[in-house]
């Protein structure tokens, strides 16, 4: 069996779970997620708690075995606690505000780039203007959109320049020696 999946998934208070065939939604505080899973797994609710098993030991089915479980408990944990990502802009003249909902940052280019939010996702400005929060109950979709910002403009080894997740170390470089005599 596989380590990851044979763990069940114990239900948090307030936290309610619907299987209709291969289609699993997971209703809870913060909102409402929903997902297919492959005809191989099975998913059973006893009491509160989810058991994932799978039907023969092939490979592949392993391997959709923990991953399914995987995902169910991301989504339960979504529903209930929720998911965010702290990301950082250092730089001189780097910032992030906010105009409405959308998050807009001042990346060294010669126009501020605007990031709109999609469903479920919501942006915050903290401590000044460098740093911001992403905030939602998909963990999928909050990492891609944090990875996304980050992209814009990945922090430098040389100054440390960029956006980067708060608590990531950045490797620092040395630079130009100077001329030898």
């Amino acid at each position: 069996m596989s380590r990851v999946g044979r763990m069940p998934i114990t239900l948090p208070k307030g936290v309610n779970v619907n299987i209709d065939g291969q289609k699993i939604s997971v209703t809870g505080p913060k909102g409402s997620l929903s997902r297919e899973v492959r005809p191989e797994i099975a998913v059973q609710l006893e009491g509160d708690t989810l058991v994932v098993s799978r039907s023969s030991d092939e490979r592949a089915e392993r391997a959709y075995h923990g991953l399914t479980r995987a995902l169910l408990a991301n989504m339960v944990q979504g529903v209930s606690q929720g998911y965010r990502k702290v990301l950082e802009v250092e730089g001189v003249g780097y910032r992030a505000n906010m105009s409405g909902t959308a998050l807009v940052l001042q990346l060294g280019f010669s126009h501020p780039v605007e990031i709109v939010p999609p469903p479920g996702v919501k942006f915050s400005v903290e401590k000044g203007d460098k740093v911001f929060t992403i905030e939602g109950i998909d963990k999928e979709l909050v990492g891609e959109i944090a990875a996304k910002i980050r992209s814009l403009r990945k922090p430098e080894p040389y100054k440390g320049k960029g956006v980067r997740y708060q608590g990531e170390h950045i490797r620092r470089k040395a630079g130009k020696a100077g001329k030898a005599k």
